[in-house]
């Protein structure tokens, strides 16, 4: 097994934990405004976000840190063994764990989890399976999400799909009372040293990006409000399982609009290799320029 990639931001090492490349079809259904077309047409997204083809590369993975002497996680990816409505994340079996504790974080040693939003492939590994039942990975772990967030999926009239989610991946980690919710300000708010939650709507109501700094470095863990790089050049370009389109564009364009130019690493949740770069303008809008791990 490869050593996790790693990025340094001030004291801070921030590690990438592999769970799975998504298929080849993952693009065209999430985000089917990105078209072979556009794609091409953006030289600086091959070989490593996309193919000579316009086809996006796409992953799951999680962000591993420790920061004020806290081990955090951020986002939890897809799981082990869920039942899945998505055929390529139904009854998966990857090495996750042995990963996450390959890169110094074994599930009993997790401190904080943060949840840029409720979604499946991003809540996955919040339990495993164990002697039938579905239990906390991290035992020790206050699992943080945005109040904002759960309160809106508490009245949300959801499909089968989504309460089994909920089911096997939200519910046991709230009835171990490890899931402690945070009203995430306009300005963001500190739930550690160094780490902040910034509120970025709109994929989902409650969604939040991660801002993690140290000795004057910042990096931003986007969660979804960026899904793919090719969403640098088009800020328009917005997945079909945004809850509020218009919204998701908005906190896109002001998100980036505030990183281009600075020293800001940003860290996509679903960015292949090299997966981290910073913002800077490019025609008209903006492209990522990769940091090697």
């Amino acid at each position: 097994m490869s050593a996790p990639a790693s990025w340094t931001v001030g004291d801070i090492a921030v590690h990438r934990v592999d769970e799975v490349p998504l298929p080849p079809d993952t693009g065209p259904w999430l985000l089917p405004d990105a078209t072979p077309d556009v794609v091409t047409g953006q030289d600086w997204l091959r070989p490593h976000f996309a193919d000579a083809e316009g086809v996006l590369h796409l992953d799951s993975h999680s962000f591993a840190f420790v920061t004020g002497g806290l081990r955090v996680v951020v986002d939890t990816g897809i799981g082990n063994g869920k039942q899945r409505a998505n055929p390529a994340w139904h009854d998966l079996d990857s090495d996750y764990l042995e990963r996450l504790t390959a890169a110094g974080f074994p599930p009993e040693s997790v401190d904080l989890v943060i949840l840029t939003h409720l979604h499946a492939d991003h809540v996955g590994w919040n339990t495993r399976r164990i002697d039938g039942a579905w239990v906390p990975t991290f035992p020790d772990a206050r699992y943080v999400t945005s109040r904002i967030e759960r309160d809106f999926w508490a009245g949300y009239a959801m499909d089968e799909a989504r309460r089994q989610m909920f089911r096997d991946s939200v519910i046991p980690v709230e009835r171990a009372g490890l899931l402690h919710l945070v009203d995430v300000s306009a300005e963001g708010t500190e739930v550690a040293p160094g780490l902040r939650l910034i509120p970025t709507p709109g994929h989902t109501p409650g969604h939040i990006a991660v801002e993690v700094s140290s000795r004057g470095r910042t990096a931003l863990i986007t969660g979804d409000c960026v899904h793919h790089p090719v969403q640098l050049a088009h800020p328009g370009i917005g997945a079909c399982v945004d809850i509020d389109p218009a919204r998701s564009e908005a906190t896109r364009r002001a998100l980036l609009g505030s990183l281009v130019g600075t020293d800001t690493l940003l860290l996509g949740t679903h960015f292949a290799p090299p997966t981290a770069g910073r913002v800077v303008t490019h025609a008209d809008a903006y492209r990522l320029s990769p940091a090697a791990a």
